[in-house]
């Protein structure tokens, strides 16, 4: 046969790679995704456990007190264990240099902003509620949301 008569024919391109199965970088790609997702689940979890118990600590020891005078001695031993995460010798502050430092170290606020829940508010409580007789309840109770609340910031939760 003549070589110039073989007909010839255009270049042809291979067939393009099919979508499925993926080539092995896509699946590590894919296992390493899932890796993240996994321990992102996981920390968010532990994190989660951990804020709940701290918030049992605090809902547990003041439960506990028989009277409303326990429960703020209670509130107040609470808040200060907590607050030497924030200042070592936190737990020797008394009078109102204590709640000034309660107000000063609260959640987070617009820039210079300080709250007066303890110096002027229902945490005025814990200055004077120790020498009095008898504690009411119902002012107990106004102070337990903001001292929990407090505590559960100090403490993570």
């Amino acid at each position: 046969m003549d070589p110039a008569s073989l007909p010839l024919r255009d270049i042809h391109q291979p067939p393009a790679p099919p979508f499925w199965p993926p080539a092995p970088g896509w699946w590590l790609l894919a296992l390493a995704v899932l890796a993240l997702l996994a321990a992102f689940w996981w920390w968010r979890r532990r994190e989660a456990r951990r804020r709940a118990a701290i918030a049992r600590l605090f809902d547990s020891a003041v439960d506990a007190a028989p009277t409303p005078a326990a429960e703020l001695a209670a509130i107040s031993e609470l808040l200060r264990r907590a607050a030497r995460r924030i200042y070592p010798a936190a737990d020797r502050l008394d009078g109102e240099a204590w709640l000034e430092f309660l107000d000063r170290h609260g959640p987070a606020r617009k820039k210079d902003a300080i709250g007066t829940d303890f110096t002027r508010g229902p945490g005025r409580l814990l200055l004077e509620g120790p020498w009095r007789s008898e504690v009411p309840a119902a002012e107990v109770a106004r102070l337990r949301p903001l001292a929990r609340a407090r505590f559960l910031a100090w403490m993570g939760g």
